[in-house]
């Protein structure tokens, strides 16, 4: 299941969308194909009908658990956006964080020697924002991840200085009010509002 492109801003773009790495579901996958091998082998066997419903009772709570967990997986989105980061979960209740690209600060991201092999491994995100530290695991491919991160922090970065640039030669107090503007929007943050701001009344 994809994340809901029309919950996305004006001119934002989805860059990456990722579900969990398959490995997040494997423990359940696993338990799953285990029950039904005993579960064969009690009827197969001819067992006492205790242990026959003992086996059916493994098997339908694996089953249970294999259900949950896939619709967790599924429903967990993991996107890059041209304007922010976005994690989504949940099948029925939801939950979710956001982290615009401006408040990145730093990108870190582990991998054991299995994981490698795999292909998966953690992601930790720094930011500005009040929750200050984000840890997502079982990524895919979290170097690729963490270099698409960069890309879309330097691509905004050079957007959002083109807006300022293209803010109209009016008068200086109409300058600063646009740039206001951009500040209130999320496009600047307070210190390049007032760094801009200074530079502009340094010239009247």
């Amino acid at each position: 299941m994809g994340y809901d492109q029309s919950a996305l801003n004006e001119w934002e773009e989805i860059v990456l969308d990722l579900h969990p790495h398959w490995w997040a579901i494997a423990p359940s996958v696993s338990a799953l194909v285990g029950a039904i091998i005993i579960g064969i082998f009690v009827l197969v066997n001819d067992w006492s009908e205790i242990l026959s419903y003992m086996a059916g009772g493994l098997v339908l709570v694996c089953l249970i658990w294999f259900g949950i967990n896939y619709a967790t997986w599924v429903t967990t989105n993991f996107v890059i956006t041209t304007d922010r980061l976005i994690y989504r979960v949940g099948v029925i209740a939801k939950s979710g964080i956001e982290i615009p690209l401006e408040r990145v600060n730093t990108v870190f991201f582990q991998q054991s020697i299995f994981e490698r092999m795999l292909g998966a491994g953690d992601l930790t995100i720094e930011s500005a924002g009040e929750q200050g530290r984000q840890e997502f695991s079982d990524v895919r491919r979290p170097q690729q991840v963490q270099n698409e991160v960069y890309k879309q922090m330097e691509a905004n970065e050079n957007r959002k200085f083109d807006r300022i640039n293209a803010v109209a030669p009016s008068s200086i107090p109409d300058q600063i009010d646009k740039l206001d503007e951009l500040r209130n929007r999320g496009v600047l943050t307070d210190e390049e509002f007032e760094a801009k701001k200074a530079e502009l009344l340094g010239r009247m």
